[in-house]
Parts: structure tokens; sequence; C-alpha cells
């Protein structure tokens, strides 16, 4: 897959952000909205993009979703930075949990044209895990929020790191699936 970087991109900068996260704990919840919603708005253009220009990739409408989701949450996000920390909450854990299972299904179709698509199915799975643990305590605080935030997009973004060297691996793109006979 000749785009296999743009994956590589995503998981630095989830790395890059959540160690901001973790670093500077003592952010203000407008800060870490206008953080999350850079990236948020980065990851979903990369999507977008990723989208448009790589017309064999199975499930492209998945791809599409999760760009059109990181547009949306991170220009709310931006235009609206007032909103109270545990509708940001809500905001993000519907986010992870759209996308973790969206990432889980093209996972899945993966697997008819490559080994190891489990980076992304376990990128998925890290996305759901955080929508879910956000809707079972949002008042939790927004000082254990920043902490559950970074960690997840430290791990999230060595897995995408990770899922990106394998499709470098492919060397020319990705297999066509064999016709069913």
């Amino acid at each position: 897959m000749q785009r296999w970087w743009l994956f590589t991109v995503r998981g630095v900068f989830a790395v890059l952000f959540g160690l901001a996260a973790l670093i500077w704990p003592g952010l203000t919840l407008l800060a870490l909205i206008i953080l999350w919603g850079a990236y948020a708005f980065v990851d979903g253009a990369m999507m977008l993009y990723l989208t448009l220009t790589h017309k064999e990739w199975p499930a492209r409408w998945a791809l599409g979703l999760i760009g059109v989701l990181g547009l949306a949450t991170g220009l709310i996000a931006l235009f609206w930075p007032g909103i109270t920390a545990t509708a940001l909450l809500l905001l993000i854990a519907a986010w992870a949990l759209v996308t973790g299972v969206l990432q889980i299904v093209d996972a899945i179709r993966l697997r008819k044209v490559m080994t190891n698509e489990w980076f992304y199915v376990v990128t998925g799975a890290l996305t759901v895990l955080l929508g879910i643990i956000l809707i079972v305590n949002p008042a939790a605080g927004a000082m254990a929020f920043v902490i559950t935030i970074g960690i997840f997009a430290i791990l999230w973004g060595v897995v995408l790191v990770l899922f990106s060297l394998r499709l470098k691996q492919l060397d020319g793109g990705l297999v066509q699936p064999a016709p069913r006979a």
C-alpha cells in the first residue's frame, strides 16, 4: 500500500498528543479541548484523504465515515470549547465507540487481503475500550480524563505505527481477493 505512511503519521500524532497530556496534566480543560479538537480534525482529514485517493482499499466507506466523524468532532471541539467536561467526555466516548467498531469491521475485511491485520483490530478494541470507560465514569474528573486519554493515545499510536509497518511490507499494494466460485 503506497500510503502506509498515513497510518504512521496518525500514530505519531497520537503518541505526541498522549505524551503532552501526561507531561502537563494540569492543562486547563480548554487547552485539552483545543488539543484534542486539532488532533481529531487532522486525523479525520487524513482518513478522508486516504478514502479519496486509495480506491482499492476494502471498505472505503468505513474510512470515510471515520474521517467525517473526526472532522466533525474536531470542529465542534474547536468552535465550542466552553462545553462542560461531561459533554466533552460523552462526545469523545461516542466518537471512540463508533470509530473503534468501524476499525474492527475494516480489519475483519482486511483478513481477505493481508495477514496480521490484528494490529488494526487492537487499535479498534482500544478505541472501543476508551469509549466504554468514558461512558461508565464520566464524572471522574478532568485529571483522570487527561491521564486516561494520554495513556490511550500512546497505546493507540504505537499500534497504528506497527500496523503501518505491516502495510509497508505489502510492497506494492493490497492483494485483490480471488473471485469466489
